[in-house]
């Protein structure tokens, strides 16, 4: 899998299978969410949009990760307890 570093646009490709639509979306992320782009086009967003695009992240993230996976893989905490 790609590192942040290596990440290429032209990587990008979407509707032709699901694993390449998976890298895809992988590649599409880690541009998406790099410090330049970040930095640039976080200021533009309207307070609503702001909103809008965390509720529908953290809405993936619970419906798709127990709550375990979510603590070690988003939070980066080593052990969660119940």
């Amino acid at each position: 899998m790609s590192t942040d570093n290596d990440t290429n646009a032209m990587e990008i490709c979407f509707g032709l299978d699901r694993a390449t639509d998976e890298r895809s979306l992988a590649a599409f992320l880690r541009l998406f969410s790099s410090d330049r782009l970040c930095d640039r086009l976080i200021p533009r967003l309207s307070d609503e949009e702001i909103l809008e695009l965390v509720d529908r992240l953290t809405g993936l993230m619970r419906r798709h990760l127990r709550e375990d996976e979510y603590h070690r893989l988003f939070l980066g905490e080593a052990d969660h307890h119940h």
